[in-house]
Order: C-alpha cells, then structure tokens, then sequence
C-alpha cells in the first residue's frame, strides 16, 4: 500500500492515530462502576462531549455540565453540554463556568465527581480571577498565542490569572470525592499543564508568571500587572482540599503514534517514532525533520522497506504582526515540502488530532514530490506563504488540505514522513 499510494496510507495513518484516541474507547476502560450516591459529572475540553457521552454510554444518564468548543457538542441523556470559544475564552465559557462552580458548591461528603478534562480545556474552562474581566483574559490569550511561547508557559500564565485552574477545580468540590479522567494534549503529558491543570496542585509561582510576561514580550492590560502583584489561587501539590481527588491520564499522543505505526508496518513500513513531545519553532522542527529524511533515503539499499518517521508535540509559530492564517502543522509541512525541494520518494502529513490547526478549521496537510511543482504552476510562492505565516491559503490553493472536521478528542500534533 506505501508504495502503490503514499497518500492514503499518510491519511490512512492520522485517522487510526484520532481513532486510538476516540474516548468511546478510552472512558469504558478506565470508568469504575457508578458510585453509590449523588453523582455529578462535569469537564472542559475539546473532547469532552464525546467523554461524557462515552460515560452515558456506561454509567446512564447522568447530572452534570460539560464545556467545549463550538461544533464539538454531542447528545446526551443527562448531562448538559455548553458549546463555547476556543482558543480564545468568550461570555458563553464564563457562563457556564460560573455555573459549573455553583454547582459543585452544593456539594459535600459523601457526593462524587467525575470530571472529564481535555485539551483546550484552558480556554474553555474560563473564570477570571477576581480583579479581571473577560477583555483581560481575551487580551492575554490572543497575545500569547501570537508569541510562540510554548504551551507549558503559556498555561502557566493562564492559571495565575483563574480562579479554576491550578487545582482550584478540585477545591471547588471539596469535601466531595473527585476522579478526574485527562485526555492529554501537551508534551510530556503533564497534568499541571493539560487544561492548565484544574484538577492538580500546581509549582510554578507568581514570578514564573511575570517572566513569561517579560521573557516573550507578552502585551498584557494593567489589570492584570495588579492582580499578579497581589497573588493567585494557585494550589500547591500539597493543599489539603486536593487529598480527595485523584487524576487518571486515559489517552496520549504515544498510544496514537504507536497505533499508526502498526498499521504502517502492517503495510510493510519500517518505523522510526522520533518521539511524541517534540517542540519548538514549527518551521524549524519541519526543516530538521526534511533533512533527516534526506539522510536516511541517501542510506537505503535496493529492496529496503518504505521508512516511515513519525512524530508527536506541540510545535509553536511566533506570529509577530502577520496577518496570515496558518498553524503549527501547516507551516511545519511547509517547511518540510521547500527544505526537500521536490526531492523524489519522499511524503509527509501533519494535523492536528482535533481536527483543528491554527487559525483555519482545518487538520493540517499532505505533501509529495510534486507539491511545489503544482504550487508554481498555480502562482503560489511556497517562501512568501512561510515568511507570512500563511500555510493554510498555500495549501488550499493546492487542494491537498487534510479537513476531518471536529474528530471528538486531542492529543496534539501528528506527523509522518514516508521514504519510498
């Protein structure tokens, strides 16, 4: 099949890696029996929806609210799923944050809670903390995710500014008992980092915060200088309202680079997984990666196996004042397809396993040989789209775009460079 059709084994490759991860197979395995009692379920993310329908699925209808991105809501008998902005928070997550932690205020011991957390639940799970307005915490989130900082510090700034994230999710239930299921989406699988960690106590302080600010020239409003002179409510591992909860990563990027690759060697591949929490600067992690596959096709012999390299993480473009769309996928194949320079025998794809990359509700790409042949011959400058930040037009204007849709679930960035 590699050889026959590179590209649908490419696309073959990321809807096994989405599917690895769809909760409908995840939550039944890792959901214990019903708890006896009142139960509530609650959770942010963009896979959310889909969790608590998988918990519906086991559990019956159940009391609960749920957040996620708008398009990625799915029926449920019981528990009510709120659609919100993402990345950057709107007035529906605030709501509906504010509802979720009047809700669980009416809990006590004996209750228990389910929540089921995702990525990008930082954004939708939104509640500023006291002193700020939704215009602040819009302000921040557009300016970090112009900045190329890396998600890590990206949420590290959010949580210092929330009064929900940083384990404070965990103490709003308190004493009620918590299990909190993680779907992750961020390098490293950190829970202090996945949705910026509601469930978990956090380490990072109020100064980390404030160099993040300074370290990547983040433009922030006064409010929310003054509210970082005065603290956060950020927990501490140790807080004593967090000894009632526990929390359980049920999917990761490394379970959906490891499905792919069965099936490419089920389609006589080799593989080489470089690793599943790379970062850095997209085109650059695009370029390294086109020249290790020059090296490795410069090595092969008559007869060897197509090779495939996969990879997974959390690749950042800094912005600046560029008004093109694109994302870290698209500008890492980009990347890719001018570092090869039509380079024959070589493919590669990258998307985002929620279906969206960047600015554009779009996955990501597929390239070939022939890509910036045809990119030419159409009038497309495959370097003017880089410098721009423009990847998603340059790839539209090609018709190789790789557009799921909302596929339910997240675990970051998924990328494969075939060698015939």
């Amino acid at each position: 099949m590699a050889e026959r059709d590179p590209e649908a084994l490419l696309r073959a490759l990321f809807d096994t890696a989405v599917a690895a991860a769809d909760p409908m197979r995840a939550i039944p395995a890792a959901l214990p029996p019903r708890p006896a009692g009142r139960v509530v379920v609650i959770g942010a993310g963009k896979a959310s929806a889909r969790m608590a329908e998988a918990v519906e699925s086991v559990w019956g209808p159940c009391e609960g609210l749920v957040i996620t991105r708008y398009g990625y809501g799915r029926p449920c008998k019981g528990i009510e799923i709120v659609e919100a902005a993402h990345p950057v928070p709107d007035a529906a997550g605030i709501a509906a944050t504010r509802r979720m932690l009047d809700l669980l205020a009416g809990l006590g011991e004996g209750d228990f809670v389910l929540a089921l957390i995702s990525g990008g639940g930082s954004a939708l799970l939104c509640a500023p903390a006291e002193g700020l307005t939704l215009a602040d915490k819009q302000a921040v989130s557009a300016a970090l995710l112009a900045s190329g900082a890396p998600i890590d510090k990206i949420n590290t700034l959010r949580k210092h500014l929330s009064a929900v994230k940083g384990g404070q999710l965990a103490a709003a239930a308190f004493p009620a008992r918590m299990l909190a299921l993680v779907i992750s989406d961020v390098p490293g699988d950190d829970l202090a980092f996945i949705a910026s960690g509601p469930t978990v106590g956090d380490e990072t302080s109020v100064k980390d915060a404030l160099e993040i600010i300074e370290t990547y020239r983040v433009s922030v409003p006064a409010a929310v200088q003054e509210r970082l002179a005065r603290g956060s409510g950020v927990l501490a591992p140790d807080d004593p309202r967090l000894v009632l909860s526990e929390t359980q990563i049920i999917a990761a990027p490394s379970q959906s680079l490891a499905a792919a690759a069965d099936l490419a060697r089920e389609a006589g591949c080799e593989v080489e997984i470089l690793g599943d929490a790379l970062e850095g600067e997209a085109a650059e992690l695009g370029a390294a990666q086109a020249r290790m596959a020059l090296t490795r096709q410069a090595a092969r012999r008559p007869g060897d196996p197509p090779l495939l390299l996969l990879s997974g993480g959390e690749c950042t473009v800094s912005l600046g004042n560029s008004a093109g769309i694109g994302g870290p996928n698209v500008e890492f194949l980009l990347s890719v397809a001018i570092t090869l320079d039509g380079a024959p025998g070589i493919w590669a794809l990258a998307g985002d396993t929620d279906g969206v990359d960047g600015g554009a509700e779009v996955a990501g790409a597929v390239i070939g040989p022939a890509t910036l042949e045809q990119a030419r011959a159409c009038g497309q400058s495959p370097a003017r789209a880089l410098a721009r930040h423009d990847a998603h037009r340059f790839f539209a204007a090609l018709d190789i775009q790789v557009k799921p849709g909302p596929t339910l679930t997240n675990v970051n960035d998924f990328r494969a460079l075939l060698i015939l």
